[in-house]
């Protein structure tokens, strides 16, 4: 495979780096024992006994480091895979590998990479990340291609608006189909606001042009599964204009266009077998005259007519006009991702997005999938009695209703109104972004779901 610049090496660079040593504390008092007198005395000194999360730097006689010992649980719960990441934060420029059992060696790995990632766009280059040997029983391409795509959403979702409009959302999506020999097109202008006209509308009143990017990949008789991400890249809220508060991470509002754009990397990269379609509708919810309105009735390209209960409810509207195209033509299998609802957050918080489907195979798979990569989704039902929350009683549906109740509910069902011909379809109401630092997911723009949801196409279309 390519060189890259992610600090994986092969299996055949053990010999000579630094072993990390795992331990516990059943096990330190036996590996304590075996050690040289110099070594436990400064390890003494040191007060490391084996301790989960804490490490300890062993040097030689020349005082040069000589082996690092990791203190790990002596029984792995949910969600710490990535906990052996610490060390990235804490080691010196060096190469090392892994010498000793794991309870989850890819997890270790994976979250070893994703904790050296750096947005540094806009500031001077930090110090080299520490290298580690990859486990000769691990597939380091698979790795490094899951990371790259992590990364690229990370690049994307941190990347400030005024850098990351429509225009560039476009740029990136054109860079992910052409490295893939896809195929891609963009709708804009008249063609868009006749053909899709939620899209138009909710975009109409940035300078920045709204459009909706459309790429396809791969034989046209294979199984067909079509992406959908969220692209409004900033989101203002229009008229029902949010607080300064609310708008501080908005650049994020396109983090379900950026997660589908790493999870389509993923497939292509993998080459497995099937028909990819990416959907993007790309646009600013900004503030001018001609911005739509609380109150306006919206014809979607389904026909169905929306009344705006809030104008800061604008995802599910690109993305009603993006799901009506792409169930046309019955793909196998849709998935749609969105920075959607701040219920969501409230319900599960910033690390665990829920997921809404009717397929109860493809539920079990993704949850299965989930828990073996350390991609953390939660499944929420469609609840069919919860449209009552957003009837209206002019038009058809409202875009956000009045109660205030069970909004990411209300709001998959709001997309699902626009699926009918699809056999399998999930929703994803993602975050897109890490509040506050952990090992393996820095603070700012975050992938969430993609590694769980390749692993599951993956095992569902084959390579």
């Amino acid at each position: 495979m390519p060189e890259t610049s992610l600090p994986l090496l092969p299996a055949n660079r053990a010999q000579g780096a630094i072993p990390i040593l795992p331990v516990t504390l059943k096990s330190w008092p036996g590996i304590e024992r075996s050690l040289d007198k110099a070594a436990r005395t400064w390890l003494k000194a040191s007060g490391f006994v084996g301790q989960p999360g804490r490490h300890a730097l062993v040097p030689d006689k020349a005082g040069n480091l000589h082996q690092v010992f990791y203190g790990i649980a002596e029984t792995a719960k949910p969600g710490e895979a990535f906990d052996f990441a610490r060390l990235v934060r804490v080691l010196p420029d060096a190469a090392y590998r892994i010498d000793g059992e794991l309870p989850d060696l890819r997890g270790a790995v994976m979250g070893w990479l994703l904790e050296t990632y750096r947005f540094e766009r806009y500031r001077k280059p930090s110090t080299p990340a520490p290298r580690l040997v990859c486990p000769s029983e691990l597939d380091r391409a698979a790795l490094l291609t899951a990371a790259e795509a992590h990364f690229m959403v990370r690049d994307l979702v941190n990347t400030p608006s005024a850098d990351m409009g429509p225009d560039e959302l476009e740029k990136a999506a054109r860079q992910v189909a052409s490295r893939h020999r896809a195929k891609l097109r963009v709708i804009a202008g008249e063609k868009l606001r006749r053909d899709f006209p939620m899209v138009h509308t909710v975009g109409q009143a940035s300078p920045r042009r709204p459009r909706l990017i459309d790429f396809t990949w791969g034989p046209a008789r294979a199984p067909k599964v079509t992406l959908v991400g969220k692209g409004v890249c900033f989101d203002t809220g229009g008229l029902d204009i949010k607080p300064a508060s609310g708008m501080l991470t908005m650049k994020k509002d396109m983090g379900g266009a950026a997660n589908v754009l790493g999870l389509a990397q993923m497939i292509m990269a993998a080459r497995l077998k099937l028909r990819l379609r990416v959907l993007i509708p790309a646009v600013e919810n900004s503030i001018a005259g001609n911005a739509f309105r609380p109150g306006d009735v919206l014809t979607s390209r389904k026909g169905i007519r929306v009344e705006i209960g809030n104008t800061d409810a604008e995802g599910r509207l690109v993305l009603g006009d993006a799901l009506a195209l792409a169930d046309e033509e019955s793909p196998d299998l849709l998935i749609d991702m969105a920075t959607l609802t701040g219920a969501a957050r409230v319900a599960l918080g910033p690390d665990l997005p829920p997921f809404y489907t009717d397929d109860e195979g493809l539920a079990a798979d993704l949850a299965r999938h989930a828990m073996a990569v350390n991609d953390p989704i939660w499944r929420m039902p469609f609840w069919a009695p919860y449209y009552a929350l957003i009837e209206s009683n002019i038009a058809e549906l409202n875009n956000a209703g009045e109660s205030g109740f069970a909004g990411s509910v209300t709001a998959a069902l709001f997309l699902k109104r626009f699926v009918e011909r699809a056999r399998s379809y999930v929703h994803f109401d993602i975050f897109a972004w890490t509040p506050a630092a952990k090992p393996g997911r820095p603070k700012g723009g975050e992938a969430q779901a993609i590694h769980a949801l390749f692993g599951a196409i993956a095992e569902r279309y084959g390579k």
